[in-house]
């Protein structure tokens, strides 16, 4: 089922209470109908109708003689927003298979990437938001995203998220999302009070965060 290397960066004292992997169809479909089709549609209606309609029907290409040769690449190069979103979904199928998620007891790590990989990890102590968020195509499917984010960033969601731009930390599109938002809600809040505020959890003599999450078998 995973593909990618995730465990290997993962530290040995660390236990994975969860893992999985996007639903396949609801990540494809958020990658065709992404903000650029429309866009790209657009684009390629006005290339097709002032190029095909109005040079190939009329003949003019052929009237101009060489230089209607020198048309076609133009075209085609003028074409480049199309060629851009039909590479980007392509490309959805690589990114599909890089993107993996796995929850521990320390916190979140997400691989993801097209050619190479990328990883992030991001401990429950420096979590502060936990939300949410079920587009068109995750209803349908019974899918959803758990948005994850820090103190120290912007916390909009950002549908956006499969480009290489800024986006929201998040494990998108799996069926059982009600669990992973329980269970990082819990985590994140335990452990990050555990860590801002001294309560029973800690030792009496706390030489940094060393304490043990004794409700890790609730989870697994």
């Amino acid at each position: 089922m995973f593909t990618t290397d995730l465990r290997a960066v993962i530290g040995s004292g660390e236990t994975v209470v969860w893992e999985g992997k996007p639903d396949k169809k609801c990540f494809i479909l958020e990658s065709i109908f992404n903000p650029m089709l429309p866009f790209a549609l657009f684009w390629a209606a006005i290339d097709l109708g002032v190029f095909g309609l109005g040079f190939l029907k009329s003949g003019a290409v052929n009237e101009m003689g060489g230089m209607g040769m020198i048309l076609i690449p133009f075209f085609l190069l003028h074409m480049m927003p199309v060629w851009m979103y039909l590479g980007g979904v392509l490309l959805c199928f690589l990114r599909y298979r890089n993107t993996e998620y796995i929850i521990t007891n320390v916190g979140v790590y997400i691989s993801g990437g097209t050619f190479s990989y990328t990883y992030e990890m991001k401990p429950f102590t420096e979590l502060s938001h936990v939300s949410l968020n079920r587009g068109i195509f995750d209803q349908f499917l019974g899918v959803g995203d758990v948005v994850l984010s820090t103190a120290h960033v912007d916390t909009t969601y950002n549908r956006s998220r499969r480009s290489s731009g800024n986006r929201a930390f998040s494990i998108c599109d799996v069926p059982d999302y009600v669990r992973v938002y329980q269970m990082v809600k819990e985590m994140q809040t335990d452990i990050y009070s555990d860590t801002m505020y001294p309560n029973d959890l800690r030792p009496e003599e706390n030489h940094g965060y060393n304490t043990k999450y004794t409700k890790i078998d609730d989870f697994r």
